[in-house]
């Protein structure tokens, strides 16, 4: 007797076979995805400290005076 499919025309290994595959995906897109807003957090905090963001002042102050010496 022949296994009988899904709506989605799976068998039941098939299924599982792909539900693990997808999982493991997804898994690996959310480790992805974590460790680059962690890389975007330490380069640049959302949450601003103290100063506000001076550092973008000193950004824009760094590329003027790099500006000056190739003009």
């Amino acid at each position: 007797m022949a296994e009988r499919g899904s709506l989605s025309g799976l068998t039941d290994s098939e299924a599982k076979e792909f539900h693990g595959l997808f999982v493991s995906s997804m898994m690996m897109f959310f480790a992805a995805c974590t460790v680059a807003h962690i890389l975007v957090w330490l380069w640049r905090p959302w949450i601003p400290g103290s100063d506000g963001y001076a550092m973008i002042d000193r950004v824009n102050q760094t590329a003027q005076q790099a500006l000056t010496l190739i003009g």
